[in-house]
């Protein structure tokens, strides 16, 4: 018998592969960022001032590599994409100034955030939580992960998302309310950030629904593309 003896055999560890590397960056929390760029929060019905930063989070195995074919989801009849810059953090922050936040960032991906809108409206609407709307399974899209030392800082650059060849998704990533440090040390005023922590950081208007069939394409400038497939329903 082994030291500690589960009743059930521990689930595969949620990992990202890492670009022009054989080892894999191991993922604890997913965190996401609400409305992060003006436009998109005019688009939702919401106020593009720059109020304090929110957040909601998915489990680490909603996690989908770029290139899959995703299963239309149960549950929802108006699945959404959201196009966005996703920061890796690699180094423990807690309590961290703007300024020293830049230092947790171990490198980027770009990602989709894939949302059952139709749940988030009812759940808004009865001042719900979002759980059902945003952590399902295969709802983190993400690409390999590229280390911060082959990008630099990622602060500017068009962030673009397609659907069957169709532009639906264009902006800037520094049209976002919140930088990446911002968010870093916003975010660590209320957790103990550490490695393996992902942050999805927002997505610019054009939101919009897939069906199955569709096929997605996405691009960060200076970081690299995304593609997925929305399959039959699960």
């Amino acid at each position: 018998m082994s030291i500690t003896d589960f009743v059930f055999a521990p689930q595969v560890q949620p990992s990202v592969a890492v670009r022009g590397s054989r080892q894999r960056y191991a993922v604890q929390r997913i965190f996401c960022v609400g409305r992060n760029y003006a436009a998109h929060a005019r688009e939702m019905g919401g106020n593009p001032d720059r109020e304090p930063p929110f957040y909601f989070t998915k489990p680490a195995n909603a996690l989908l590599p770029s290139g899959s074919v995703m299963a239309y989801p149960p549950g929802t009849q108006n699945l959404h994409y959201e196009m966005e810059l996703v920061v890796a953090i690699g180094a423990p922050v807690f309590r961290v100034t703007p300024q020293a936040a830049g230092a947790a960032v171990w490198g980027y991906a770009a990602g989709l955030d894939m949302t059952r809108r139709d749940l988030q409206a009812e759940a808004k609407a009865a001042g719900r939580p979002w759980d059902t709307a945003k952590g399902f399974e295969n709802s983190a899209v993400i690409t390999e992960l590229v280390p911060l030392a082959e990008t630099g800082e990622l602060k500017a650059g068009a962030i673009t998302l397609a659907v069957n060849g169709s532009e639906k998704q264009r902006g800037d990533l520094s049209d976002m309310i919140w930088s990446v440090p911002e968010i870093i040390a916003n975010l660590s005023q209320f957790y103990h950030l550490q490695p393996g922590d992902l942050i999805y950081t927002g997505t610019p208007e054009g939101v919009g629904a897939v069906k199955p069939g569709d096929r997605l394409s996405g691009r960060i400038e200076g970081l690299g593309e995304l593609s997925l497939e929305i399959g039959a329903a699960d």
